[in-house]
C-alpha cells in the first residue's frame, strides 16, 4: 500500500444559486504525479483554492499530515507543505530572484537582511533542481520559463510536501517544458506529490502516475494513466464521444485576398506571401521565430518600414489597427486577457466595441440594432453565458475566446488573424473553436492561423508557412506537411528559457 499524503473527503463548495464542488473525495499518495482534468468550469479550480486554503468548503474534510482540518487558510496550507504555481505567477518583478524565494522570510544577519546566505540557499536550491539562474538577477529581466521555476524553487524552500502545478506549461515552448517536466520529476523522485493540471493530454500520458476526470464539480472516475487512453479520457471528461478528426475544408480555395511583399520590420525580414479566400493558412516556427510579429505587422500594431500590402490586388496603407479594422481585418491575440477583451466590461459591451459605427447614428447607440448584433452572435457562436450583460472576466476561456472571435464578426471583416487560437482552452471548447474558424473559411473568410501546438497545425491548416529567426523558409501543401518537416525547417536556435536544465 503507498502512503496516502493529502485525502480530500466529501469535499462540498456551494456559492448562491452555484454548487461548485459536490462531494468530491479524493486521495492522493506520496511521491506520485496525479494530473486533475476536465473543461473548464468542472471544479478543478475551486478543488484547488480549498486544498490551498483560498477557500473554505462547505462540507467535508482534508486529511494532512495526520491531521484532518474542516478547511485551511493560506498560510497554514504553505506551514504544514503545500505549495501551489498559479497560471498568474505570484512574484515581484523589481526583486531578484533569491529576495522572492524568501520573500517574508528573510535571512538576517543582526538587523539586516543577509543577501549572501539568501543567493547561496537559493543556488543550492536551484542546483537540486538542476537548473543555473543567477539568484542576484532580477526577475523581471527573466524568461517565462525562468520565473516559472523561481515559482517552483519558492515553493521547494519551503520543504513542500505536495506541489500543486496549474496549466504550467501554457506560456513554455516545447523545450522549455521539457526542462519544466525533468524538475518535476526530480521532485517527484524525492518524495514530493505533483498535482498537476492541463489540458495538454499528450502532457497528462507523458508525465503522471494517476489521472482524476472531473465533471460538472463532480469527480467522475481516478485511473491509473497506463490504464486509459486519450479518446477514453476526452468521452469522460465530456461526458459525450468526441471526434478526434479536424473538420475537413469542403470548398476550393480561390481568390486572392492578402498579399504581403517584402513585408520588413524591426522584428522580420522581406516576409512575402499570399492568402487566398476560403482558406486558413499555418504559420508554424518556434517561439521568437517572428510567427507574431508577422500578425502584428500586418495588423498596423507594429510599424513596416519597407515592403507592401495588397488587398485583393490593391496597394493599402496600415499604418494602426484603425487602418486594418478599416479594411475589414480582425485580430484575435495571443493573449487574449491583456490584448483582447476588457475583462471588466460585459458581453455586450466587448462584442460592440470595435463596431460602434454600425450600430450607431450622429452618435447616438441604436439599442435595437446592438441587441440584434449582440444576441444572434451570443447565440450563432454558442456562448455560454446567462446574460450578455456578464462580464467577460466571469467567462472560460473557450467562452471569453468566442466574445474575441464575435466583436470581430461584427465588423464583418473578411480576414481574420489567430494568435495560438485554442491556447488555456480545453478539450471541448477547442473543437467548437475549430468548427467555427472551418465555418468561417467555408463562407469565404480568409484565416491566417498561429500556433505551436503541432496536431493542431497539421489537422486545421490548408497550407503551413515555416518561419525561422524572422524570416520564411518555406512553404508546404496540406499532403506535405508532417511534424518531422516543419520541425526540420523551423530548427536553429532551440528557443529555451535562458537557463540550463540537466
Amino acid at each position: 500500500m503507498k502512503e496516502i499524503v493529502l485525502a480530500l473527503k466529501g469535499i462540498t463548495k456551494i456559492y448562491p444559486g452555484v454548487k461548485a464542488l459536490d462531494d468530491v473525495s479524493l486521495t492522493f499518495e506520496k511521491g506520485e504525479i496525479h494530473a486533475i482534468v476536465g473543461e473548464n468550469g468542472a471544479g478543478k479550480s475551486t478543488l484547488i483554492k480549498t486544498i490551498t486554503g483560498a477557500i473554505a468548503p462547505t462540507a467535508g474534510t482534508i486529511a494532512f499530515g495526520g491531521k484532518e482540518y474542516q478547511k485551511l487558510d493560506p498560510i497554514e496550507a504553505i506551514r504544514v507543505g503545500i505549495g501551489a504555481v498559479y497560471q498568474e505567477f505570484n512574484l515581484i518583478p523589481y526583486l531578484s530572484v533569491a529576495e522572492n524565494i524568501f520573500f517574508g522570510r528573510e535571512l538576517r544577519q543582526g538587523a539586516f537582511t543577509d543577501m549572501k546566505a539568501m543567493c547561496a540557499e537559493t543556488e543550492q536550491i536551484l542546483n537540486e533542481l538542476g537548473v543555473r539562474i543567477d539568484p542576484r538577477a532580477r526577475v523581471k529581466d527573466l524568461s517565462v520559463a525562468c520565473q516559472q521555476i523561481v515559482e517552483i524553487a519558492k515553493s521547494v524552500s519551503k520543504e513542500v510536501k505536495v506541489l500543486i502545478l496549474d496549466e504550467p506549461s501554457a506560456p513554455l515552448t516545447n523545450s522549455e517544458t521539457q526542462s519544466m517536466f525533468r524538475i518535476i520529476k526530480k521532485l517527484k523522485a524525492k518524495g514530493v506529490t505533483i498535482i498537476y493540471i492541463s489540458h495538454r493530454l499528450e502532457e497528462i500520458f507523458e508525465l503522471s502516475d494517476r489521472v482524476t476526470v472531473m465533471r460538472d464539480s463532480k469527480k467522475i472516475l481516478t485511473l491509473d494513466t497506463g490504464e486509459t487512453d486519450r479518446k477514453s479520457l476526452i468521452s469522460h471528461m465530456v461526458g459525450r464521444s468526441l471526434s478526434d478528426d479536424y473538420p475537413r475544408n469542403e470548398s476550393d480555395c480561390c481568390e486572392t485576398t492578402l498579399q504581403a511583399r517584402g513585408l520588413n520590420t524591426a522584428y522580420v525580414n522581406n516576409i512575402t506571401f499570399d492568402l487566398r479566400q476560403g482558406e486558413i493558412l499555418g504559420f508554424a516556427g518556434l517561439v521568437g521565430a517572428g510567427r507574431t510579429e508577422v500578425a502584428r505587422a500586418i495588423f498596423g500594431a507594429d510599424a513596416v518600414t519597407s515592403g507592401e500590402i495588397l488587398l485583393f490586388g490593391k496597394p493599402v496603407r496600415i499604418k494602426s489597427p484603425a487602418d486594418a479594422i478599416k479594411n475589414k481585418m480582425g485580430l484575435i491575440p495571443e493573449d487574449r486577457k491583456s490584448h483582447g477583451v476588457l475583462l471588466s466590461l460585459a458581453i455586450r459591451n466587448n462584442i460592440t466595441f470595435s463596431s460602434l459605427k454600425h450600430i450607431s447614428r450622429y452618435g447616438y447607440l441604436n439599442k435595437k440594432k446592438e441587441d440584434a448584433v449582440v444576441h444572434t452572435l451570443k447565440e450563432n457562436l454558442r456562448i455560454k453565458a446567462p446574460s450578455v450583460n456578464q462580464q467577460v472576466k466571469n467567462l472560460s476561456g473557450g467562452n471569453q475566446q468566442k466574445v474575441v472571435l464575435a466583436k470581430w464578426l461584427a465588423t464583418n471583416c473578411d480576414i481574420l488573424i489567430f494568435d495560438e487560437p485554442t491556447r488555456g482552452i480545453d478539450i471541448g471548447a477547442k473543437q467548437e473553436i475549430y468548427k467555427l474558424m472551418r465555418q468561417l473559411a467555408e463562407s469565404g473568410k480568409s484565416i491566417i492561423m498561429i500556433s505551436s501546438e503541432m496536431p493542431e497545425l497539421l489537422g486545421m491548416s490548408d497550407r503551413i508557412i515555416v518561419m525561422h529567426e524572422g524570416r520564411i523558409v518555406g512553404e508546404l501543401k496540406k499532403e506535405e506537411a508532417t511534424q518531422e518537416r516543419i520541425l526540420e525547417m523551423a530548427s536553429g536556435e532551440a528557443g529555451g528559457c535562458g537557463c540550463n536544465a540537466n
